[in-house]
């Protein structure tokens, strides 16, 4: 809402932006980053849990007048703020422990300890790249910070991670500034968390596990990949939590570390690869970022034929997902990412392609209007209507097919949405699904830019 209130101010009309008041603070980070000295009307409380009357009462008595006054106010300056500190500037000098509390202090830690960004760390991570140290990505939101090699190699430093990872953590960031990927609402309510997914090569280079616990803390690689993210989100974006403000996630997630795909074990069965699914060659390194806004529980599957286990995923996974399909509804698209245990993958494979897999999933994953409607009401969009949707195109026509209430329709708009990606014990039968948020963080790819020098580099990558 303020982005768009700075694009009109910029044509010189005053607007008054209704926020309430648990987004105040957000708001002053939003407001810094565009630089524009916005005006906004507060509604005390969330208006979701009053009552019509008392919603009535606090816009009469409390809203409307701050709105009247926000709009017929001269622009006021905003308070000065304290400035970051220079590119290449030495902002502390200390113990390792006094600089720990130092950047706890100021808000540039995730709260675990961080290894200290030196000079002298930082240009190695920089000799990792051929990028020039001082290319600028992109100015990102909500604070505005530039976001430069230099910057990525800093925080990569402090996450914990390998200077050879740098490439990845290039690619990584660059996918996020991709307008697509909208990084404005990664401080959203829901509290989504980015995925990295490592493909190529370079994943077993860097000792990646994409085997037993695939997603658990405790590999350098994935878990310092996954921990940069957010920590770069945090210190040049500008989502942080309390006592900081810009991250509005209600009760949020934990990082996700990074997930590589056994891709020796997918061509095996015959299947193409996640990033072959995304349109590269098998034997390009690829970065991809999502949101994940939901995890399925773990899905065990029995049986020798493909639809034992696709049958299961669509019950289990169809469940975890049910309840926030609605907004992908309203907007036309969310994506689910299936990760199938190897075992399981390879029954699947001797029947179905992924296509096929795809389709079963589409046609058996449902949810009825009523229960979609409900959630939405629920959650924010009192006006939700899926023959409305259809009628503005957003929705295909069989979401409107009938009044019945109880009628099913497809939870997932469309198969193509749906990827699916090797991984995991291969003792074992388990899956798992991951629900992104809307269009909020789609799948967004990026090709791992090696430094020429990458070869001669392998005795210092051991």
């Amino acid at each position: 809402m303020l982005r768009a209130a700075a694009l009109i101010e910029k044509q010189g009309i005053p607007t008054a932006s209704i926020i309430s008041s648990g987004f105040v603070q957000q708001a002053g980070v939003v407001k810094k980053g565009l630089g524009i000295p916005l005006q906004v009307g507060v509604y005390p409380g969330a208006p979701m849990v009053d009552s019509e009357d008392v919603l009535r009462k606090k816009v009469q008595e409390e809203l409307a007048p701050q709105v009247l006054r926000a709009l017929t106010a001269d622009p006021r300056a905003e308070e000065a703020s304290e400035s970051d500190p220079a590119p290449g500037e030495i902002v502390f000098t200390g113990t390792f422990d006094e600089i720990q509390e130092h950047f706890h202090q100021k808000l540039w830690s995730d709260g675990l300890p961080i290894v200290p960004p030196t000079r002298e760390r930082v240009q190695a991570f920089l000799e990792f790249t051929d990028r020039d140290p001082d290319e600028v990505l992109r100015a990102l939101p909500p604070e505005g910070r530039e976001a430069s090699i230099t910057s990525i190699a800093v925080n990569g430093v402090m996450a914990g991670c390998r200077p050879e990872y740098m490439p990845l953590l290039v690619a990584a960031v660059e996918a996020m500034c991709d307008p697509r990927f909208r990084i404005e609402d990664a401080g959203s309510t829901p509290g989504w968390e980015p995925l990295v997914i490592v493909s190529g090569p370079i994943a077993a280079e860097l000792a990646m596990n994409c085997g037993q616990s695939v997603m658990r803390v405790g590999r350098q690689a994935n878990s310092s990949i996954g921990r940069f993210v957010r920590l770069y989100l945090r210190n040049v974006c500008g989502y942080r939590i309390p006592p900081g403000a810009g991250d509005k996630g209600s009760i949020a997630m934990s990082f996700n570390v990074a997930l590589a795909e056994n891709e020796s074990y997918t061509h095996e069965i015959g299947w193409p690869t996640y990033a072959q699914d995304r349109g590269f060659q098998a034997d390009e390194n690829v970065v991809t970022v999502m949101s994940v806004v939901t995890i399925s529980p773990p899905t065990y599957s029995a049986g020798d034929r493909a639809e034992d286990h696709v049958a299961q995923w669509a019950d289990v996974m169809g469940q975890a997902f049910r309840y926030w399909c609605h907004t992908g509804f309203k907007r036309g698209v969310w994506h689910a990412l299936i990760v199938a245990g190897p075992s399981i993958a390879q029954v699947i494979a001797r029947d179905w392609s992924k296509d096929d897999v795809r389709r079963y999933l589409h046609a058996h994953m449902h949810v009825t209007a009523e229960r979609a409607t409900h959630y939405a009401k629920m959650t924010s969009t009192p006006t939700f209507d899926l023959k409305r949707l259809v009628s503005e195109g957003i929705l295909p026509q069989q979401y409107a097919a009938s009044d019945d209430p109880d009628r099913a329709v497809p939870m997932i708009i469309d198969p193509s949405m749906i990827d699916i990606l090797v991984a995991g014990d291969p003792g074992r039968n388990q899956s798992r699904g991951y629900m992104s948020n809307h269009i909020q963080g789609p799948p967004t790819s990026r090709r791992v830019e090696l430094p020429k020098q990458w070869k001669l580099m392998a005795g210092r990558r051991r």
